[in-house]
């Protein structure tokens, strides 16, 4: 017997897809649709610029640690870089330049003009107290300084940071020109400058291109069965707003766990208990239910509005919902992708979904250049008019040519990055 066949057999661990894998892999796919050439793919796969940047934090206790911080500007052929910063201990450079692109995509694709950026620090935060965030918020914003700004790229709040954050950002990045610059950021308090409307903007986007899909499948929304996975900015309003339609709402879920209601949940309810306690677990309104399971209920709407990869080719076989609408950016692997549509069922892709947010931070932009501000019905009335707008478009491209409604999404942003790419040339 040789060493070789003595040896014993060892698997070969298959490498996990990362969400830049697959923002890479959509970004492909849209590329061979239309017929452009691997050097213009190059470039659009490729940050235009990214820094990285130690973010030291004098602890209260007196002590000092250390976090690493993200600013990644995917594209700028369309306008300033636009997008969020998170807050979270497992925020990578990768995830961040992915996130980046999809931003980029979402951006063209509701055709306001802006690139795609994203921005992220290492920390949970909801293990410091309001004083040390604010020091992290400082710091981290005075190291990426030289490469934002009002005309460069204007953050907004996303995983982990809020209105106040970025108030924290604003301030800190005035002090250091010399004069209040309240288009530095998006998502701001409005009593400096933010906008009617922009804290629930994601929500109201994704109920009303939730809304659109059911009718675009023929499903009532009036006793439609609908299960929200995450329970956090996007999934909270989204549930309610979605309750408010009509729409039964039977299940939600956080990082701890979900509760389900085969009659609907009571978000009146629910909401108080998770504010006193900081979790949907234990609530006494409802069954508790695996966080897990609560994707694969036999629901007539799924909205994943939590993080990347929860859908994905061990789990969705199981998943049976008719739509599942993207409220969260990458929820869906490729592989998933590929068993729905084989399935027959709709996905609505995050960068037509979930895009109300940077929509209305683009109104935040628009009044605060302006100095003139909107009320909330504006707002509101501007927002379903945009987004309906776009999943009008999307819908019809997709038939035109025979797409996905995500295939289709991805090109027809794509297309109108690469025109303006195209149009304006290479330097020097």
């Amino acid at each position: 017997m040789t060493l070789l066949e003595a040896a014993p057999m060892r698997a070969i661990a298959t490498p996990i897809a990362t969400p830049l894998d697959d923002a890479r892999s959509q970004l492909a796919s849209a590329i061979d649709v239309l017929g452009y050439g691997s050097g213009l793919q190059s470039l659009l796969s490729t940050p235009r610029r990214e820094m990285t940047v130690a973010v030291p934090l004098r602890r209260d206790d007196g002590s000092t640690s250390l976090f690493t911080g993200y600013r990644v500007q995917h594209n700028l052929s369309r306008g300033p870089a636009k997008g969020g910063l998170r807050y979270s201990p497992g925020v990578t450079l990768d995830e961040v330049r992915a996130l980046a692109m999809w931003m980029t995509w979402k951006c063209a694709l509701i055709d306001v003009p802006f690139g795609g950026a994203k921005g992220g620090v290492t920390i949970d935060p909801r293990q410091f107290s309001q004083a040390e965030l604010e020091r992290v918020t400082r710091r981290y914003t005075s190291e990426i300084l030289p490469i934002i700004g009002p005309e460069k790229d204007i953050p907004a709040p996303d995983m982990g940071t809020d209105e106040r954050t970025m108030a924290w950002i604003m301030d800190t990045y005035s002090v250091n020109v010399g004069y209040t610059v309240p288009g530095i950021v998006t998502g701001k308090p409005i009593s400096l400058g933010g906008s009617h409307g922009r804290a629930s903007a994601t929500s109201r986007g994704v109920t009303h291109i939730a809304l659109a899909a059911l009718r675009h499948r023929g499903i009532s929304q009036h006793g439609a069965t609908a299960a929200v996975q995450g329970f956090g900015k996007v999934g909270h309003d989204a549930a309610v707003f979605l309750t408010d339609a009509g729409v039964r709402v039977v299940a939600v879920s956080d990082q701890y766990g979900a509760v389900y209601n085969r009659n609907g949940l009571d978000f009146t309810r629910l909401s108080a208990y998770v504010a006193a306690t900081g979790r949907v677990v234990g609530y006494d309104g409802a069954e508790p239910l695996d966080g897990d399971a609560l994707l694969e209920l036999p629901v007539d709407l799924l909205v994943p509005a939590a993080v990347e990869g929860v859908l994905h080719e061990g789990n969705a076989a199981r998943v049976s919902a008719r739509i599942i609408v993207e409220g969260a950016n990458g929820p869906t692997s490729p592989a998933a992708d590929r068993i729905f549509s084989e399935n027959g069922q709709l996905v609505v892709p995050d960068i037509l979904a979930n895009a109300g947010g940077v929509l209305v931070s683009y109104f935040e932009w628009v009044q605060g250049n302006q100095a003139y501000w909107w009320n909330a019905d504006e707002v509101e009335h501007k927002l379903e008019e945009r987004m309906l707008g776009a999943w009008q478009q999307v819908v019809e491209y997709a038939a035109a040519r025979d797409l996905s409604l995500r295939a289709a999404a991805t090109v027809l942003a794509v297309e109108r990055v690469a025109e303006a790419h195209l149009l304006r040339g290479l330097y020097p």
